[in-house]
């Protein structure tokens, strides 16, 4: 049996940062609304840097890692 490994972590560009959790999901295609992004942060699927966020308004940085459902996004700015 082979090893299932995560894909790598994708970027997405934004225009600025900071830029709201459940906003950077959504835009990031891990959801498909806003109220689905802000459910996946409330049922405690959200990592934001290897740890566990709560948050759904948590403002993120240039280079946050923001993992869901074994898929990673990064922060990059334009």
């Amino acid at each position: 049996m082979t090893k299932e490994t995560a894909p790598a972590p994708r970027e997405v560009t934004v225009r600025e940062v900071p830029i709201e959790l459940c906003q950077f999901i959504k835009f990031g295609g891990l959801a498909d609304t806003g109220g689905a992004a802000k459910q996946l942060v409330a049922r405690g699927r959200v990592q934001v840097n290897g740890a566990l966020e709560t948050r759904k308004r948590k403002q993120l940085a240039a280079g946050d890692q923001v993992t869901v459902e074994g898929q990673t996004i990064v922060v990059h700015v334009a």
